[in-house]
C-alpha cells in the first residue's frame, strides 16, 4: 500500500478550465471534486442528492429563487436536494465539491 496525502494546491494548479470538476478522491459512493469557477453558471437543481460546496480560495455566491448565500474561503454550504440554484463568482474561486459518484454538473439539464 502506498500512503500519500492529496495536495489540493498541486491538484488545483493543474486545472486550466473553469466550471470543469476534477475528481481527486472517492469515499464509498462519494467523490471529492476540485473546480475553479468565475462568472455565472446556469440555474439548475439536483433532484436526487444534496450538494456540498467548500470554498478553498476566493468567494462564491449561490443564488436561489428566494435568496442567496455567500461562501468565503474556509466556509462550506450544503444545498438540499431539489433546490434550484445558480452558482457564481465575481473573481476566480477554487472550490471542493462532495457529491455521489455519477452526478453530472451540466447546468440546466437537471432542473426540469
Amino acid at each position: 500500500m502506498h500512503y500519500q496525502a492529496i495536495n489540493l494546491n498541486e491538484k488545483l494548479s493543474k486545472i486550466n478550465d473553469l466550471w470543469s470538476p476534477n475528481v481527486i478522491g472517492e469515499l464509498n459512493d462519494y467523490q471529492f471534486k476540485l473546480i475553479k469557477i468565475a462568472g455565472d453558471f446556469e440555474w439548475h437543481s439536483h433532484q436526487d442528492t444534496d450538494k456540498v460546496f467548500m470554498t478553498l480560495e476566493g468567494e462564491m455566491i449561490i443564488d436561489f429563487r428566494d435568496g442567496q448565500v455567500k461562501i468565503s474561503k474556509g466556509e462550506m454550504f450544503i444545498v438540499p436536494r431539489g433546490i434550484e440554484m445558480k452558482p457564481s463568482a465575481e473573481k476566480e474561486c477554487h472550490i471542493m465539491l462532495v457529491e455521489p459518484r455519477g452526478v453530472v454538473d451540466t447546468g440546466g439539464t437537471e432542473s426540469e
